[in-house]
């Protein structure tokens, strides 16, 4: 490595935060990078492990720990080092297509892995990556890449998220022609419409966008395939079709129905209704605004996350979070050892601001809803919470713990239970347990002749850096499938 001691000399340093006073006050990213020097000095920290555990991406104790892109790492970190910042953005991109992406909205299971974090402070991964791509685009070292020669083949890709960007940019890439169709009215998927602003500021997405178009990907927006277009007809008019459709089928909540009371609603629904209102410079629809209300969110995690920062930034009266899992340790447990993704009590952005709005951390373990209770007209007016706890893997309530809140807004962040299902209907590809579509181990092809399926629909929910790499994986088998052979 560049710098052999760095690790001892220098102190792991983040990225700094717009103060939470301030950041609230609108959906800006709110993340100050460092000047280049301290920068050099964070990528210095990558030590000479042997084994880089960052990059590895293995499955431990159910959970995966190090990057799924097997983004290379340690050469890169040294390069930003060394000041050959061309030469660490070349390494970079041979894994990752969208660092832009990953270096802003994911949870970093390469730093979990980092040996340094054994018995102190991993490397700044996540702040690296973001500084080099950002770096790369002020450089002009990215540029509309020339397709030297088309191969005549042409492939549809169903659903503009994550996996789909990726699919599309590694075969058009290759040569091929792509058309990716997407049923929302800008391109991004989850990206565009499940990420807020604050975390992913959507020129991001729109820059990315235009590169790829000036690269020769061709994008259709307000058509829904599987209703607008017939399946029949994608795969009449293409040599390939590949599903990257997301897994968007919500988890309800019994006593908490969308359809039954107003002021009940998914999380996704409310998040996409936010980011539409402000990119159209509007107020938000009355139903989804939590001005002046006091808001719960059911679910932890990400989404959960997400909603209470949002709810944040439209002047909520409150917010809190329910969480139906016990709050983990603040430590690693014996029984989670490093590498392992550590089972640790997290301390999110939006948990922050709540507890220096509101004075206390928002979340409340061991609780669900227990019934919602609205006026005549059926507007959420109250929530009656119930503890829970798992015994022989049942849910039981604990009797007498009920207690009522007042909430005019309660979001709903449980999860998903698979993919909506009109799509793979239309395209007559089974689905598996899980409710996702079904393939052989290891395989994107699914049971329909010339039909693939990449990320979150062949995964089930998961994160953007993983759906990207089952875009690449995807990609690499459908380039096989159309040419007998790949060079991806």
């Amino acid at each position: 490595m560049g710098k052999d001691t760095g690790f001892l000399e220098y102190k792991r340093v983040d990225n700094g935060d717009v103060p939470v006073s301030v950041r609230i006050k609108g959906f800006e990213e709110f993340h100050t990078p460092l000047d280049d020097e301290a920068r050099r000095q964070q990528a210095a920290r990558c030590m000479n492990c042997g084994v880089p555990f960052c990059q590895s991406a293995m499955k431990l104790n159910g959970m995966i720990t190090g990057c799924p892109l097997h983004n290379l790492i340690p050469e890169w970190n040294d390069q930003i080092y060394s000041g050959h910042l061309e030469h660490a953005f070349h390494r970079l991109i041979k894994t990752s297509n969208f660092p832009e992406f990953t270096g802003r909205v994911c949870p970093a299971l390469c730093e979990k892995a980092c040996i340094n974090g054994e018995y102190g402070e991993s490397v700044s991964i996540h702040d690296n990556e973001l500084y080099l791509i950002e770096k790369a685009f002020e450089m002009g070292y990215i540029k509309p890449r020339k397709i030297l020669k088309r191969s005549g083949k042409k492939i549809a890709v169903v659903g503009s998220g994550p996996a789909g960007l990726a699919v599309a940019d590694e075969l058009n890439h290759r040569g091929h022609s792509v058309v990716i169709y997407e049923r929302d009215d800008r391109i991004g998927g989850l990206l565009m419409y499940g990420i807020p602003n604050m975390k992913l500021d959507k020129k991001v997405i729109d820059r990315r966008v235009k590169l790829m178009e000036e690269e020769g990907i061709e994008f259709k927006t307000g058509v829904n395939v599987g209703e607008d277009i017939d399946a029949r007809t994608l795969i009449k008019d293409y040599d390939a079709v590949v599903l990257c459709c997301g897994a968007k089928q919500a988890r309800g909540l019994k006593p908490a129905s969308p359809e039954k009371f107003k002021g009940v609603h998914f999380a996704v629904d409310f998040l996409k209704e936010n980011t539409r209102a402000l990119l159209e410079c509007r107020a938000v629809d009355t139903g989804f605004d939590a001005k002046d209300k006091n808001v719960i969110v059911v679910g932890g995690g990400d989404t959960g996350n997400d909603c209470i920062g949002t709810a944040i930034r439209r002047g909520c009266k409150s917010v809190i979070a329910l969480e139906m899992m016990s709050a983990p340790p603040k430590e690693r447990a014996k029984n989670n050892p490093w590498p392992q993704y550590p089972k640790t009590l997290k301390v999110d952005y939006a948990h922050e601001e709540a507890i220096e709005l509101f004075g206390s951390d928002p979340r409340i373990y061991e609780t669900t809803v227990k019934e919602c209770v609205a006026d005549k007209k059926g507007n959420l007016k109250k929530v009656v919470t119930v503890k829970v706890k798992f015994e022989n893997g049942a849910i039981t309530e604990i009797e007498g713990s009920e207690k009522t809140y007042e909430c005019s807004l309660l979001l709903i962040a449980a999860g998903f239970t698979g993919c909506e299902q009109y799509t793979p209907e239309n395209f007559k590809v089974s689905l598996n347990e899980r409710g996702v579509v079904k393939t052989e181990e290891e395989s994107y092809k699914t049971d329909a002749e010339s039909v693939f399926c990449a990320g979150d629909m062949h995964t089930g929910q998961s994160l953007v850096v993983r759906a990207i790499a089952e875009g690449r994986l995807c990609a690499r088998e459908v380039d096989r499938y159309l040419m007998g052979y790949t060079t991806l």
